[in-house]
């Protein structure tokens, strides 16, 4: 039997038969900290649905995105913003303690974050708070598989009797949009909880449900939140939340208090609730405890990274129709793109996968995630990415369906699976080859030198991919540095693949593949073919390193970008030593910043030194100086390659991700790390707060630089 002890004032989850703690990812005294300070620091829960919960380590939403129950009616999209938030009071000997904080236009009202002693995040989030002879502990779960979240209020010291009241802001919108007050809300009182429905045809419901609590019906509008993140971004700032009423009780001696509040649509609606905090616990406990084995370290801050990356592996549910009359709804992994807003994009997902899968041996959830991404495949081309509210597949990608090849055959590597490789995967990386060979969507096609090329100037098809009204701000297109590397690398795996060769260190024979010479020799001659002419069109000798682009009346961008470093750290370079080392050099000196890489040099008159303001203004930034923080993987490694992975490289890479393994815990989304960062110092952090791919890739370099 599991219960909840309190512990330093943090709730952990024991057995009573092997007593075990889950492992704390960070502890923030609030001390004489300022509201901004407090602000900038957020958290985040996940689940396996994609579902979420998230605000301030304060309690304070400053973003359309926070709330205490975000969850799918169609994992992972179509995500809602059930539970934004409760108003929490205690009153004590006629006085009235509000714990909770919100901003409005001019102000802070209430401002509980006052009696804030600390925050602590492990399994759920932690708030101590110190009251007039009164202590407590508020704490939030989130479900692993459902929609649920539960949020305990464990009073440890009550002194003299007081009053608690509980009262819940309702949201039930798109978590994109805003609520307003003229939205068509209700509320139905049952013997079990509390129903609240959105009176929209085929939306969704919430249940609430506080055992130990009395509810009183009083409906109310509350106006005009104010969400400071979404202002700075030149969004809609302001909400209207609803609140059907207030949960009550006396408190005479130390006792925990739990509200549940689920979300389902109405046409899958279970108003129930079948679980007690202690099964919630010990589920938790035990998902975490299995993560940080998986991990092999006794590292802490990796352990906690490794806890950062479980967070993005989601189950995606999948429609077939067999018939007019029947439908089947199937579950595959995949990988969520960044919280809060990205759902799964393929170009992330397989630059994702290696570091956030095959790391930590969880090879079944990387097949399936290949293999959904490959059923979903259209005209040899991998979906750029899902549609936020259905199955939706996008195709604008020339890089995506490339990097699905290499991360196919990372797949194979870590796997020796030549079974569903060859069965499940082979056929599409086929179709992508022959595709793009013959011409395919978006212009990509190979040229007669063996290159590939596609796009124009109004498309956005490779990462760098910010448009607004219309202008592409990075029309990167022609012949792509990165692009082409990664073709290179793909014909190259094909030749070795039917020459039975691996790609691992010792070159070892695949198991269980036979050999095709024909088929060898025709992929080993594209690649020749293409990196003699990769070599001389995209070198630049003038400069030092590599062309960005190739555009198609022949005149060259000559940009110093970050994107010609994957010529260095693919497996199958088409460069010489020398011209490895001189690329690392440039990116290095130029591009490099303690949290990645800058994608423009300062030197360059495009150069936007800071991503904020209106959406305009920051997709103008966003690939012209903003840095990337999952490009140190690519950097580190190509650094190591050029070093022979000696020693002393191995230490000085060290020093490189650093910073980047201090701001998991220290800034910005505590636990986490985030999309984007400012070129300019003191780089603060920016976009998506938590990101797929930054987590991935610092942990592919963390284990490249500790192998």
């Amino acid at each position: 039997m599991l219960t909840l002890q309190k512990t330093n004032g943090i709730l952990l989850p024991f057995c009573k038969r092997k007593q075990k703690q889950s492992t704390e990812i960070v502890s923030i005294p609030m001390g004489n900290r300022s509201v901004d300070d407090l602000l900038n620091k957020e958290w985040l829960l996940t689940n396996v649905r994609g579902g979420y919960a998230s605000s301030t380590i304060i309690g304070c939403n400053t973003r359309r995105y926070h709330g205490l129950l975000i969850g799918p009616l169609n994992p992972p999209a179509n995500r809602i913003m059930a539970l934004a938030n409760c108003l929490e009071m205690v009153i004590l000997n006629g006085r009235t303690f509000n714990l909770s904080t919100f901003e409005f236009s001019d102000k802070f009202a209430p401002e509980g974050f006052g009696y804030i002693k600390q925050f602590h995040q492990d399994i759920g989030v932690h708030f101590d708070y110190q009251l007039d002879k009164l202590e407590l502990t508020k704490s939030i779960y989130l479900l692993h598989d459902t929609d649920v979240v539960a949020l305990v209020y464990d009073f440890t010291s009550v002194a003299e009797p007081a009053e608690f009241v509980l009262r819940p802001f309702i949201g039930l919108r798109n978590f994109h949009a805003l609520q307003k007050s003229y939205a068509p809300l209700c509320s139905i009182s049952r013997d079990d909880g509390l129903l609240i429905r959105h009176d929209a045809p085929e939306s969704c419901e919430l249940f609430l449900s506080c055992p130990s609590m009395n509810f009183e019906k009083d409906r109310q509008w509350w106006f005009n939140f104010v969400y400071r993140n979404d202002r700075e971004r030149g969004q809609d700032f302001t909400e209207d939340l609803w609140t059907p009423g207030f949960f009550k009780c006396r408190i005479d001696s130390p006792t925990k208090i739990v509200l549940w509040a689920k979300l389902s649509s109405h046409r899958n609606s279970e108003q129930s609730i079948d679980t007690g905090i202690e099964a919630i616990g010990e589920e938790l406990l035990r998902h975490q405890a299995n993560i940080i084995t998986a991990a092999k370290t006794k590292d802490d801050k990796f352990r906690k990274l490794c806890l950062a990356a479980d967070q993005f592996i989601a189950k995606r549910q999948i429609t077939n129709v067999p018939n007019a009359n029947n439908s089947e709804i199937r579950e595959r992994t995949t990988i969520l793109a960044g919280f809060p807003w990205f759902a799964d994009w393929g170009r992330d997902t397989f630059v994702a996968l290696p570091g956030l899968l095959l790391s930590f041996g969880r090879f079944d959830e990387a097949k399936l995630v290949l293999m959904s991404f490959a059923e979903a495949a259209d005209d040899g081309l991998i979906p750029n990415r899902f549609d936020d509210n259905s199955d939706t597949a996008y195709f604008n990608s020339i890089d995506a369906s490339l990097w699905f090849i290499i991360a196919a055959f990372q797949y194979l590597n870590a796997t020796s699976d030549s079974k569903t490789f060859t069965q499940n995967l082979l056929p599409v990386i086929r179709w992508i080859i022959d595709s793009y060979q013959q011409g395919s969507h978006f212009g990509i096609g190979c040229c007669p030198d063996g290159l590939i090329s596609g796009g124009n100037h109004k498309t956005q098809l490779t990462w760098m991919d910010a448009k607004y009204g219309g202008v592409a701000f990075t029309p990167r297109y022609g012949k792509v540095v990165e692009i082409n590397a990664l073709w290179i690398n793909c014909l190259w795996l094909l030749g070795q693949f039917y020459a039975g060769r691996g790609t691992s260190k010792d070159n070892t024979l695949r198991v269980g593949i036979p050999r095709n010479i024909d088929n060898a020799k025709h992929y080993e001659a594209m690649a020749s073919k293409a990196s003699a002419s990769f070599r001389e069109l995209f070198w630049n000798e003038s400069k030092g390193y590599l062309n960005d682009c190739i555009l198609p009346d022949g005149s060259v961008d000559a940009s110093l970008r970050p994107n010609q470093i994957f010529a260095v750290s693919l497996p199958y370079s088409p460069l010489p030593a020398d011209k490895q080392c001189r690329i690392v050099d440039a990116v290095q000196e130029n591009l490099l910043t303690p949290y990645g890489l800058r994608t423009l040099a300062t030197s360059d008159s495009r150069y936007k030194g800071t991503y904020t303001g209106p959406q305009q203004q920051r997709d103008e930034a966003y690939h012209q100086g903003t840095v990337w923080p999952y490009l140190m993987g690519p950097f580190v490694e190509a650094y190591l390659k050029v070093n022979n992975f000696s020693r002393k490289s191995k230490s000085e890479a060290a020093e490189f991700i650093k910073p980047l393994m201090q701001h998991l815990t220290e800034d910005g989304c505590l636990g986490q790390i985030a999309e984007i960062f400012d070129g300019d110092t003191p780089h603060n952090p920016k976009g998506c707060f938590a990101q797929a791919w930054s987590v991935a890739e610092l942990i592919r370099a963390y284990l490249l630089i500790n192998s």
